[in-house]
């Protein structure tokens, strides 16, 4: 009897010892949550970091040298050089008609 209560006293106190390093604060449960959320950070620190090497070069670029500028001039602004032509091809060619189709119905031929 005395040994069966010695054994069930040593189960509880190997449990409530146990308790923190399990469930308690810094436990293993907890750790592994910390881990996981540190992966994440890492990861879109990596990105931000990459984000922010972009725009440092943008940067970078338009102190330096003119290239960029006109690059953004021309892809934001639609700006051109004073030496260059526009074209703009519309999709579909909707309202236009080729010339071959024009001549052809034109105006009949008189004999």
């Amino acid at each position: 009897m005395i040994m069966r209560w010695l054994a069930i006293t040593f189960a509880v106190l190997i449990a409530v010892l146990q308790y923190p390093m399990w469930l308690g604060k810094g436990g293993w449960l907890q750790v592994r949550t910390y881990d996981r959320q540190l992966a994440q950070q890492r990861e879109a620190n990596a990105r931000l970091k990459a984000r922010n090497e972009a725009l440092d070069a943008d940067v970078r670029d338009l102190k330096t040298g003119s290239e960029a500028i006109e690059e953004r001039a021309r892809a934001e602004l639609g700006m051109i050089r004073q030496d260059e032509v526009f074209f703009q091809i519309q999709s579909g060619g909707a309202g236009v008609k080729p010339a071959a189709t024009q001549r052809a119905n034109g105006p009949a031929q008189r004999h």
